[in-house]
């Protein structure tokens, strides 16, 4: 594609230099033939029609299932706590983790 602007070992040897990996000259010349090819598939894509087409905020078609905020009677706490194997007051002891 003529209307793009052709990428060269120098600008591979600084994406190397901020990417802070070292590129061989063997390295550095297969880089320049597959970015080329990368961008010759970008400027194909870039001259399609799109004019039509609606953004894809998200390809997955989901709804937010949300549950009713309310209020329940919960388990009684000592009973919950008559099974667990360490107990301070009416808490559960864990081991303390740092």
């Amino acid at each position: 594609m003529a209307d793009r602007k052709s990428i060269n070992k120098e600008e591979i040897e600084y994406l190397g230099v901020l990417a802070r990996i070292s590129l061989s000259e063997d390295e550095l010349k297969s880089f320049v033939h597959e970015f080329e090819r990368i961008l010759d598939y970008v400027s194909t894509l870039s001259s399609l029609e799109t004019g039509n087409v609606k953004p894809a905020y998200n390809i997955m078609k989901q709804k937010t299932v949300l549950r009713n905020d309310e209020t329940s009677i919960s388990m009684d706490r000592k009973e919950l706590l008559s099974n667990a194997p360490d107990k301070t007051d009416s808490f559960f002891k864990v081991p303390k983790i740092i």
